[in-house]
């Protein structure tokens, strides 16, 4: 089935994974933090002060991920996305109207919990169950909600920080989710039956069986694959996190910074497309080792980078690397452990993958205090992610013995 017809026959579906993923940007870094300077001058915090924060809100989001990320085995998307789009409407309001600088943690807590945790993993879950034969494509074609989001948003809401005070902003943010809200409750009126409910169109996992999340905490290739799974979500975080800072210490301004973000969105969505057509023909057992490697390389590159181009090259590269992840990575999962409890599974992932994103501003910010700029911590990153793609390579070649022979 070509992509065109795949897209006509399952719009509907596929158009709910999208804006799941698009919807999840307000509560994602490269948007949160386009109001770093703001918030910093508002409160009076330093660059670790303010990462301090994002690490103490995020991690207590990644603690809450692996419960709340189990509700996707229970509930349909279309109850559960109303309640999640709901309260990330309100931790957006919030936002506009915190006072005190330490209620800061909570509204971060809010954001990332509702936004970049549970958000995106109603979308993965909900291509990966719905979808078994097509799943590459299915994530591939959802994904892109990310691609969009953070092609446009951060240009968008750049243009109006000119003009719009910043909490304003939040409040236009948190109106762009009250209207999106009906949308989805259309599009899923006669939603598929999640496959915890029905036997009949399950797949499984290693050793032919349905993993329970107990039973993939007590085996050996997640512990393999956590450099994997925490590496593009800590680091690439953090490099969102920090533009304000990069762009200063590089001496770019912020507003053709983030104008390069349209480029890095066409390289995210060709390579997310690319992994969804290898990951259908060839298995997502062969592609997710290299997804770690685009992401070293663009460290470099942005580590040396002297010119804005040399900077959009980096995040070409870094682009690639994103459409290869946000493809594979939630494919992985289903066809390795399963998918009977693929919510509670992805949940515990989840959580790592939003510590990580906790860490990554915190150790950044840190360092950047003790006066180690970012692009200089550029450097062992990049190592990091290729130590990450070696070790993935070793347990993903180890373990895919263990898949059904369909797999």
């Amino acid at each position: 089935m070509g992509y065109l017809r795949f897209l006509i026959d399952n719009r509907l579906f596929l158009l709910a994974g999208f804006l799941l993923t698009f919807t999840s940007s307000f509560g994602q870094t490269y948007f949160i933090s386009l109001f770093a300077g703001e918030i910093k001058g508002a409160f009076g915090l330093s660059d670790g002060g303010w990462g301090g924060i994002y690490t103490i809100g995020t991690t207590l989001s990644a603690v809450t991920m692996i419960w709340a990320g189990a509700l996707t085995d229970r509930f349909r998307v279309r109850h559960l996305s109303f309640w999640v789009m709901v309260l990330l409407a309100l931790a957006c309001v919030a936002m506009a109207m915190v006072q005190k600088g330490f209620l800061l943690i909570f509204v971060i807590y809010a954001l990332r919990l509702m936004g970049q945790g549970m958000l995106s993993q109603l979308g993965a879950v909900a291509m990966s169950r719905w979808f078994i034969a097509t799943r590459g494509r299915a994530l591939s074609l959802s994904s892109m909600g990310f691609a969009v989001g953070q092609a446009m948003l951060p240009v968008m809401f750049v243009a109006l920080l000119a003009t719009w005070h910043w909490q304003s902003l939040w409040l236009l943010a948190a109106g762009c989710i009250v209207v999106l809200i009906p949308v989805m409750q259309i599009l899923l009126k006669q939603e598929r039956t999640p496959q915890s409910m029905a036997s009949g169109t399950q797949s499984l996992g290693m050793d032919a069986q349905h993993w329970t999340r107990g039973q993939m905490l007590r085996h050996p290739l997640f512990y393999i694959l956590i450099p994997l799974v925490l590496g593009p979500s800590a680091w690439g975080t953090a490099l969102f996190f920090q533009q304000v800072h990069l762009t200063e210490v590089k001496g770019w301004s912020l507003v053709s910074y983030v104008a390069l973000m349209p480029i890095y969105m066409v390289a995210s969505i060709t390579f997310t497309f690319i992994t969804g057509s290898a990951i259908d023909r060839f298995g997502v057992k062969w592609i997710v080792p290299f997804q770690m490697v685009p992401f070293g390389i663009s460290f470099l590159v942005l580590a040396y980078a002297d010119t804005i181009f040399m900077a959009g090259v980096g995040l070409v590269i870094f682009g690639v690397g994103q459409g290869m992840q946000g493809t594979a990575t939630s494919a992985f999962w289903a066809v390795f452990y399963g998918t009977r409890n693929l919510g509670a599974i992805k949940a515990a992932a989840a959580a790592l993958m939003v510590f990580g994103s906790a860490i990554g501003p915190g150790i950044t910010g840190a360092l950047i205090d003790f006066g180690i700029d970012f692009p200089d911590q550029m450097i062992p990153i990049a190592f990091f992610y290729f130590g990450g793609a070696l070790m993935a390579g070793f347990g993903i070649l180890r373990y895919q013995r263990d898949l059904p022979v369909t797999a």
